[in-house]
């Protein structure tokens, strides 16, 4: 299953929040090295109740807007 997803890295609060068919995800990590990316996957686990391995990074790496590949649901 694959989820769009809009993230806002560097947030003061973590938090996420469903609007209309993509996922916002705010995380309080810095969008340096790809370490934001690795936070909102962790997220998207915890979310789906999957494992870390199960979510991958599809597309966006450097974009605001990712899509995100869900193993398992």
């Amino acid at each position: 299953m694959k989820i769009r997803v809009r993230v806002h890295a560097g947030a003061r609060l973590a938090r996420t929040e469903v609007r209309g068919e993509e996922l916002h995800v705010w995380v309080n990590t810095p969008p340096v090295d790809g370490k934001a990316n690795v936070k909102v996957a962790e997220v998207i686990a915890l979310l789906y109740k999957l494992p870390k391995s199960s979510v991958r990074l599809a597309s966006g790496r450097t974009s605001k807007t990712k899509v995100f590949d869900l193993e398992g649901l």
